[in-house]
This record gives C-alpha cells, sequence and structure tokens, in this order.
C-alpha cells in the first residue's frame, strides 16, 4: 500500500461565501406504501432550494492539525447540523436505533499544489411529524483551492440503491409503538459547484475512491474488518479446517442505515 508522508493544512478564507443548491425528490416506493399513506413522508421536499453560507460552515470539514493523503478525523457536527437544515428543518446527528454507526468521519482523498480532494460519511435522521426518517448515509465529496482557501465543489448525498432510506411511523397515537418500512428517495442533495472539476484534476497524492470509502465505513462498522469469503469458498475451508460454517440470513443491506 503506497503511503503519502507529505501533511498538508487545510483552510478557508472566512470572508468567502458559497451557494448551495438543496434536492428532495418526491420518494418512488416503501415496501409498505408509507409514502402514499403518511402525509410528512408523502409530501417530504427541500426545506430551502438555495441558500448562501459563509465558508466558516465548511470548516467542519476540515482536519485542526495538517495531514496526508489516506488520514481521517471526525467533522464537526455543527456545520453539518446547519447544512441539514437546508434540506430539513428538524435534523438530528444523535440517532435513535444506529447503534455503533453514530458519527462523521472525513479523508483526505487526494492533493496536488492547488487543490485538495474531501471524502465525507455522515449518519444523520430527520425527525417528521409521528415519526423520523434515518438516510442510509450522507456521502460526499469538498473540494478546495488550497491557494485561495475557498470551496471549489461540495456535494452531500444520499447515494442510490433498491433501498437508500428508513423510515418509522407512529399510526397510533394510543399505541407506544412506531411501524418500520424502508423505501427509495431517488435525490437527497446538497451541491455547490460542479462535479466535472473532481474528474478533471490530476492530483499528485492520492488513494482510490473505494479505499477511502473503506477506511470510513470501518469507523462505523466493525464487522467490515471481517475477512468475508463466497460461500462456496466457506465450504472448502469448513472441510479442510474441520470447522462448521456460521450462516446468517439477512433481509436488508449492512453497511448502511437503510434498513
Amino acid at each position: 500500500m503506497e503511503t503519502f508522508p507529505n501533511r498538508i493544512t487545510l483552510n478557508l478564507d472566512d470572508d468567502s461565501e458559497v451557494s448551495v443548491k438543496g434536492f428532495i425528490a418526491p420518494i418512488e416506493y416503501t415496501g409498505s406504501n408509507f409514502h402514499v399513506e403518511w402525509d410528512a413522508l408523502a409530501n417530504l421536499r427541500v426545506a430551502e432550494p438555495e441558500k448562501q453560507y459563509a465558508a466558516s460552515v465548511f470548516r467542519a470539514f476540515l482536519p485542526h492539525v495538517p495531514v496526508s493523503v489516506g488520514e481521517l478525523w471526525q467533522i464537526e457536527q455543527d456545520g453539518v447540523l446547519e447544512l441539514l437544515k437546508q434540506l430539513h428543518p428538524d435534523p438530528h446527528l444523535n440517532m435513535r436505533d444506529a447503534g455503533d454507526s453514530k458519527g462523521l468521519w472525513a479523508c483526505l482523498r487526494a492533493c496536488n499544489d492547488r487543490l485538495a480532494d474531501i471524502v465525507f460519511r455522515i449518519h444523520a435522521e430527520f425527525t417528521l411529524t409521528d415519526g423520523w426518517f434515518t438516510p442510509s448515509q450522507f456521502a460526499g465529496h469538498l473540494l478546495i483551492n488550497r491557494i485561495e482557501e475557498r470551496v471549489v465543489f461540495f456535494k452531500m448525498h444520499v447515494p442510490e440503491g433498491t433501498l437508500n432510506f428508513d423510515v418509522n411511523w407512529k399510526i397510533d397515537k394510543d399505541d407506544p409503538g412506531f411501524f418500520t418500512d424502508s423505501g427509495f428517495c431517488p435525490r437527497m442533495e446538497l451541491r455547490a459547484g460542479t462535479e466535472d472539476v473532481v474528474q478533471d484534476t490530476e492530483f499528485t497524492e492520492a488513494i482510490s475512491q473505494e479505499e477511502a470509502e473503506h477506511k470510513m465505513i470501518l469507523r462505523f462498522y466493525e464487522w467490515q474488518r471481517i475477512n468475508w469469503v463466497p460461500v462456496d469458498k466457506a465450504l472448502e475451508m469448513a472441510q479442510v479446517q474441520q470447522k462448521p460454517v456460521h450462516a446468517i440470513s439477512v433481509d436488508g443491506p449492512l453497511a448502511d442505515e437503510s434498513c
């Protein structure tokens, strides 16, 4: 594995501003039609389609000390909550049913003399009337100009997937329990700038997007450290090692909060 000993300091000019656009597309489906029967979910829309921010808000994504490519650090909550309120007025980072998957992590994926590309992963939820909405995750990029100390590109979104959110609805006000469902929202996103600049930039030091994502997911799910193998390989190993195979059946993804 490549190592990058060069450490860089990342900063932003507080006098600059960033215009961020927000998007929430209508939910396409849920397993039990909650998106049709539950008004709060059926009418889930972006709170503010466009908003101007001081660049200081994005300092939440920057490390407090010099870092090298591949290093991780924790993101500050206040700036993230301010941004999430553009999507929905009541976001929370202290999630109710997340277990060990709570957190906000960033990684310096790549850099050159002019630009630095930060990728990040955030888990959050929104309180709705009579329940709450939990996206699978918020993934994103923050590209900053190191010389001008300004935001070049920002994207924070819920990735696509067969299922990419989970909801809990208190259908009966006299019943203390909640009913759970999951479904697909085609777009939930905050964005500033254009993504082409990330794709067209040549970096002098970099790790792949996949490697950066793997580094971050290990901060959320300990089970990702297990050396998983295909079923046929596991059966071969069991015969050679004379050990039983422990099989687990699950009905949803394990690597995010969509179920």
